[in-house]
């Protein structure tokens, strides 16, 4: 049959039963193959537009899916930079309005008054609905791709990248627990995550807050101050010289040991800590991750809560002494929300900073667990918001696709965990730093893939 006698530009408009099939016809076409209804019913021109736009869309997700398959980096990539999402965003815009506005047009060629009565309906709410879930989720596609864009832009810095040292990125992770009793911050979960730049193995280690005699290497500006380690000397300006006294110390009272720290998107107490770090396990640190403790509390509510095995009843505090019980979280399997969460992570009261410890790495492990690309899209707006106030990073926004795709190797290998706590061999109060330092190579470097010397 020839166009020009098709029925769907050429219909016999006498008859209703022929313009209803034909409106059935041009609804379905203009959401499966968008352009082809004016192609065939309407303004050519118009439609051609439409069918190209379409074709390069369908392209442009084929290319996608092959990347994805073989090169699931350069998504990452694409998708954590904040140019790339505005393009993203420009594009999901485009393709919006030129779906509503192909979608009215359709309904204009449908020609309601010459079609069954009974059918009318049918085919304007058949039109509006798949209207509204087309054009509409492309336009909140680019509402999510404008939100991530601002929120990549609040936490992540735009800096040079950092080479992998020895085969790996080591990255401090700081939990900064600041309080009214409290003058500034002061991290009370301290971790070093060392992870293999190629397969995603990571080794963490634990480093508890007490730790005394910190040593710093040559290069950092402390090691002048303390020669024979943190507190070695008199000159510690806080109560108690331990390891998580070190930010508040620098950060407080000697900010001007570190003035490049603000400007390369840190902090003089962080780079402290960063060098305490390195001196503890003999690991040069590229990244730091610093998270407040009292805004986790924000973001696990945005993830929709927790779940995590209790071992045993853990106590919730009526008050910042940490001695008064107001409520347990019970033993066993529970869903916890972002108070009980962070109280799981925060409880003192008849517990050790070591359980402390161990609770804070499970925590830590349940959330990565949680954070798919299905939860994470469908809260999307709730993590963004949360996490913009929640992380501080110096991680540069052009590593952000490789270390996303680096986690999704690692949540499928099984982590290392060094705690420096005495059931280790560690006594964090009368530490040995060799010992300690040995301890970690062992960890990350196993001596069965150590290459000869020579």
């Amino acid at each position: 049959m020839s166009l020009a006698a098709s029925p769907i530009r050429y219909p016999d408009l006498g008859s209703r039963t022929v313009m209803t099939r034909r409106a059935w016809w041009l609804v379905v076409l203009n959401v499966l193959i968008p352009g082809s209804a004016q192609v065939l019913a309407g303004d050519r021109k118009l439609g051609r537009f439409g069918l190209g736009a379409t074709l390069a869309l369908w392209f442009l997700a084929l290319v996608a899916l092959v990347v994805w398959i073989f090169w699931p980096a350069v998504i990452y990539t694409v998708f954590s930079t904040t140019i790339s999402l505005w393009v993203v965003a420009g594009v999901l815009a485009f393709y919006a309005v030129l779906w509503a506005i192909l979608t009215f047009d359709t309904l204009r060629l449908v020609k309601f008054v010459k079609t069954a009565p009974s059918a009318r309906a049918g085919v304007a709410a058949l039109s509006v609905v798949l209207m509204v879930l087309v054009s509409g989720t492309a336009a909140y596609g680019a509402y999510l791709a404008t939100t991530a864009s601002g929120f990549l832009s609040s936490v992540f810095v735009a800096g040079p990248s950092e080479p992998p040292i020895d085969g790996r990125y080591n990255v401090l992770l700081l939990g900064g627990d600041a309080g009214p009793d409290r003058d500034g911050l002061r991290p009370d979960s301290i971790r070093v995550v060392s992870i293999d730049a190629e397969t995603g193995q990571a080794v963490t280690i634990g480093l508890p807050r007490n730790m005394v005699d910190v040593p710093f290497d040559d290069d950092s500006p402390l090691k002048a101050v303390y020669p024979e380690g943190y507190g070695s000397i008199d000159g510690c300006e806080v109560d108690v010289c331990m390891l998580n006294s070190i930010y508040t110390e620098v950060e407080l009272k000697s900010p001007e040991m570190y003035p490049n720290a603000v400007a390369e998107g840190s902090e003089p107490g962080i780079e402290a800590m960063r060098d305490a770090a390195e001196g503890i396990t003999g690991l040069p640190i590229q990244y730091y991750v610093l998270i407040d403790m009292a805004g986790f509390q924000q973001l696990i509510d945005a993830l929709g809560g927790v779940t995590i095995n209790v071992p045993e009843d853990v106590p919730i505090h009526a008050d910042e002494t940490f001695t008064t019980v107001a409520e347990w979280i019970p033993a066993g399997e529970q869903h916890l929300d972002g108070y009980h969460a962070l109280w799981y992570a925060r409880s003192r009261h008849g517990t050790s900073d070591y359980d402390r410890m161990a609770r804070q790495l499970q925590l830590q492990e349940a959330v990565l667990a949680q954070f798919n690309p299905a939860n994470v899209l469908s809260k999307f707006q709730e993590i963004a918001a949360a996490g913009s106030q929640v992380v501080k990073t110096d991680v540069p926004q052009g590593m952000l696709g490789y270390f996303v795709d680096l986690a999704s190797k690692t949540k499928e290998l099984p982590i290392v965990d060094v705690p420096l706590v005495p059931e280790n061999g560690v006594d964090p109060e009368d530490p040995d730093y060799d010992y300690i330092r040995q301890l970690v190579q062992q960890a990350v470097f196993p001596p069965e893939t150590e290459e000869p010397a020579g």
